[in-house]
């Protein structure tokens, strides 16, 4: 089984409660415009008029060359994570940068590719056949902005 998650509740909360971002910065305070603010924690888009919260993210345990960081926004109010295997932000139809990751979080040569979003979770999958991927992220292709994580379940 494969799994594609967000950003863990934990995180979300931390950064709602002030918690500095890969930048060592304070999180920004928005409000959605309504033309397409994908939360990565709740994986839904935050509705016109609601709070948010942009800033860097780094979804890796170490810090090392490889372990990119990126903008992202998330729901300025509490939200969840959601339970269904095709989150609406990740159902659009744009493509993705979809790599895969060893288990010491460095990018593994050559997996990087430019997905349409109905490919992701196939070519994610052959990927994750490999013993030498412990995981694959998912990043928006346009703006570098990290999407998902996707890993053996």
């Amino acid at each position: 089984m494969i799994t594609r998650t967000g950003m863990p509740q934990a995180t979300a909360d931390a950064f709602r409660s002030g918690a500095l971002d890969a930048n060592g910065q304070r999180s920004e305070r928005h409000v959605s415009d309504g033309g397409g603010n994908p939360c990565r924690c709740c994986m839904r888009y935050i509705p016109k008029g609601q709070p948010m919260l942009v800033l860097s993210y780094r979804p890796f345990e170490t810090v090392n060359p490889y372990a990119e960081s990126g903008p992202v926004f998330i729901c300025a109010k509490p939200c969840r994570a959601p339970t269904d295997s095709s989150p609406e932000v990740l159902t659009t139809p744009l493509d993705f940068l979809v790599k895969a990751y060893g288990r010491d979080e460095r990018i593994i040569y050559g997996t990087g590719q430019i997905i349409p979003t109905d490919g992701v979770m196939t070519y994610a999958a052959k990927l994750l056949d490999r013993l030498d991927v412990a995981f694959v992220d998912m990043r928006s292709s346009r703006n570098n902005c990290w999407a998902a994580r996707i890993a053996r379940g």
